[in-house]
């Protein structure tokens, strides 16, 4: 029986020849992953953080479908960040230093992910807002600071590694997660800012089918300004639905666009299933 937690083939370009890639793996963790042809290297370039839904709404099924939905993607992030993902849910917290937030930090290995997850059962509401503006205020303050210190000797990138979010969730939210992602649009693109337009990307997996957290998801991803009623704001969110329960499945270039599609637009608009 296949893993579920094996990352995904991928074979744009041609396959490294056997001897090859063992001379490879000797300096790095895999030819894969050494290669910059690999559509999934630009992850390189990012933190990669996974927000988890654990609300009550997300018991039984939807449980078992975020947890196959993070076993599609997890795997690929954890061979291209190479200090490790970080894990953070809505409601449960890691009884650990302050500084963590109650997340898990510097998760390497599909397993690590498998074990963290089937630690913690659903329970509570769904303050995405609340969760997403301990991560990204911290965050924001701190590029603020590199920025300053910099003068404008550095690109934003540069100073602080960007942020990639991979929020996974049923849609359903209890507080107002669409005012705390565009404070920290207005701050990228302020004058203390200036970020480069991939610093920080929230990508939004939904679980389930509930069409009014359908429609929300969608209207955060293409018209976030008009929602705030802002003339511009930049475009940091991607939303894609969790098809698994019916039974499709991601195909390679369906995974490129749940890690990549909020911070690379090439894959913003494109269909993650087959």
């Amino acid at each position: 029986m296949n893993d579920p937690w094996a990352p995904p083939p991928y074979q744009a370009s041609a396959p490294v020849p056997a001897p090859a890639a063992a001379a490879a793996a000797q300096s790095t963790r895999s030819a894969e992953t050494s290669s910059n042809d690999t559509p999934y290297a630009f992850l390189r370039d990012f933190d990669t953080i996974f927000v988890v839904d654990d609300s009550s709404s997300m018991r039984g099924q939807r449980w078992k479908e975020a947890e196959d939905a993070l076993a599609a993607i997890a795997p690929i992030c954890t061979q291209y960040d190479e200090d490790g993902i970080d894990i953070y849910f809505l409601n449960h917290r890691r009884d650990t230093i302050k500084k963590s937030k109650g997340g898990y930090n510097n998760i390497t290995t599909a397993d690590d992910v498998r074990e963290i997850f089937g630690s913690v059962y659903p329970h509570g509401p769904t303050p995405f807002g609340k969760r997403l503006y301990e991560i990204l205020d911290s965050y924001m303050r701190d590029l603020e600071k590199a920025i300053a210190k910099d003068k404008g000797e550095s690109t934003s990138s540069e100073l602080v590694k960007p942020l990639n979010i991979i929020a996974i969730t049923d849609g359903a939210f209890t507080d107002d997660a669409e005012t705390t992602i565009a404070n920290v649009a207005e701050r990228l693109d302020g004058k203390r800012c200036r970020a480069v337009p991939w610093q920080v990307g929230i990508q939004f997996f939904q679980i389930g089918n509930d069409p009014a957290a359908t429609r929300y998801l969608q209207e955060l991803d293409d018209s976030l300004a008009e929602m705030q009623h802002k003339d511009h704001l930049r475009d940091m969110v991607d939303t894609v639905p969790w098809r698994g329960d019916q039974g499709q499945t991601l195909s390679a270039d369906g995974i490129l666009k749940c890690v990549l599609g909020a911070v690379h637009k090439k894959y913003d608009k494109r269909d993650a299933f087959q």
